[in-house]
C-alpha cells in the first residue's frame, strides 16, 4: 500500500508543477494532495503543525493568484476599466489554452483602458502590469509546488 500511495504522491506532485503553468490544472492543490498521499504511509509523518501551514500557504497562493493580476494592473496606474478588462480577459483566456490565460489578462486590461478613454501609453502599462503579476503569480505557485517536491523527495530518500 506504501509504494502505491508513494507513486499517487509523485503523479500529484508532478500534476501540481504542470498546474503551475497549465490553469486547466490546480497545481499547489495537487502538490499539497501529493503531500497529504506520502503522510499517509508509513514512511513519513509530518506534524500536524506542518501540514496545517502548507494548507494555509496553498489558500493563500491560489487566491493571490486570481488577484495577483489585478493588483499589477492597479498599481501600473490601471483604472477600474483596467482592472475589469483584466479580469473579464483572464476569464476569456481560460478558453484559449495555453496562450489565452497569458494575454488574456494583458489584452483585457490593454482594452478595458482604451474603452475607458485612456491614452495607448497608459493603457500599454496597464497590460504590462497584470502580465507582470501573472508571471509573478506563477513564479509563487512554482516556488510553493517546488518546495513540496523537496520535501517529498527528502521524505522518501
Amino acid at each position: 500500500m506504501n509504494i502505491l500511495l508513494i507513486i499517487l504522491g509523485i503523479l500529484c506532485l508532478l500534476a501540481g508543477l504542470a498546474g503551475c503553468i497549465l490553469p486547466a490544472l490546480p497545481g499547489p492543490p495537487l502538490a499539497y494532495g501529493g503531500m497529504l498521499l506520502l503522510h499517509f504511509t508509513d514512511r513519513v509523518q509530518f506534524s500536524p503543525t506542518q501540514l496545517v501551514v502548507w494548507l494555509v500557504l496553498v489558500v493563500i497562493v491560489q487566491v493571490l493568484d486570481y488577484f495577483v493580476p489585478l493588483l499589477g494592473a492597479k498599481y501600473s496606474g490601471g483604472s477600474r476599466w483596467g482592472e475589469r478588462g483584466c479580469l473579464a480577459g483572464t476569464l476569456v483566456g481560460l478558453f484559449f489554452m495555453p496562450w489565452g490565460i497569458i494575454l488574456g489578462p494583458f489584452l483585457g486590461a490593454f482594452i478595458g483602458e482604451l474603452l475607458g478613454g485612456r491614452e495607448t501609453k497608459e493603457a500599454l502599462r496597464s497590460g504590462l502590469g497584470s502580465l507582470v503579476g501573472f508571471l509573478l503569480g506563477t513564479v509563487v505557485k512554482c516556488t510553493l509546488c517546488g518546495y513540496f517536491l523537496w520535501k517529498f523527495v527528502e521524505a522518501v530518500w
